[in-house]
């Protein structure tokens, strides 16, 4: 199932993508894509509606991040060699995590805000993973039976904030916007490989970021199994897996994002982001 979040933001129905890519209204059957919703239970009863039974949504409509109510929004640092690479990092021996405020989701079409005084506003294009199930110490081999689907995420960056301002590096990741998630939440029976996905990132038509999941570092199944060492994860959360080679920071020169760019960024079979970057209205 393709399971999306549409309307105006804050006010979004929840609603699926069918097999001819047409909008399906849900909101006769569940409240929202929540944590019921996810869990195993949900997207079984999801799973079991005839799409054409649901009302066809017409006409254009916003998508708003695909998951309501998230709890956690969990990030993995450097989990690409030729990444690591590029900004000079040493390979990680364990998986580097760090949190990205909630307050930074943001609609996958939705504009992208360069914080006040920034200069070094920078993307990442990133397989994220949405929690189905409660996941305390999962072992490796039973953690993708905790995950709900797959989804894209930009994992904006501001640089200056994240390495130069002393500290973690959720200074840097958490502006307003710098979350983009979506389309659409691609649950697990349409993903049957997640180490085998291609993603990309473009801006202003230029491809800067070409790779593959299977070249990471710690795949999804390991940073499930780990990140649950050392907190639950609860249905609706959102893991964001790291990046390839490609963002601005590694550029010879480096390249920031500016007002006025475009940025458009995709994973296989989990759809396509594209956003607007404007300034800040204080620096307008």
């Amino acid at each position: 199932m393709k399971l999306v979040r549409y309307g105006t933001a804050g006010k979004e129905k929840p609603g699926l993508i069918d097999q001819d890519g047409a909008l399906r209204d849900l909101s006769a059957v569940i409240t929202d894509i929540d944590a019921q919703a996810l869990g195993r239970e949900g997207r079984a009863r999801l799973a079991a509606i005839d799409p054409h039974s649901l009302p066809l949504v017409s006409g254009e409509h916003r998508y708003g991040a695909p998951v309501a109510h998230v709890s956690k929004f969990i990030c993995v640092g450097l989990n690409y060699s030729e990444h690591a690479a590029e900004t000079g990092a040493p390979i990680p021996e364990q998986p580097i995590l760090f949190m990205k405020a909630t307050s930074a989701l943001n609609g996958p079409n939705d504009d992208v805000i360069i914080p006040q005084g920034s200069v070094k506003t920078d993307w990442e294009v990133e397989l994220g993973v949405v929690i189905g199930e409660t996941a305390r110490s999962v072992s490796v081999e039973n953690a993708l039976s905790h995950v709900a689907g797959y989804v894209v995420v930009n994992d904006l960056s501001e640089r200056e904030f994240q390495l130069e301002h002393g500290g973690q590096w959720v200074k840097g990741k958490s502006c307003d916007s710098f979350g983009p998630i979506g389309p659409f939440l691609v649950t697990t029976d349409e993903v049957p490989d997640p180490q085998n996905l291609g993603l990309w990132l473009e801006v202003n038509g230029h491809r800067y970021q070409n790779g593959n999941t299977r070249t990471m570092i710690f795949g999804v199944a390991q940073l499930v199994s780990y990140i649950s060492r050392y907190m639950t994860l609860l249905p609706g959360d959102v893991i964001s897996t790291g990046t390839p080679s490609g963002v601005g920071l590694g550029l010879k020169p480096p390249v920031y994002l500016r007002p006025g760019d475009k940025i458009e960024l995709g994973i296989d079979g989990l759809g396509t982001q594209r956003q607007r970057v404007l300034a800040h209205p204080n620096d307008r």
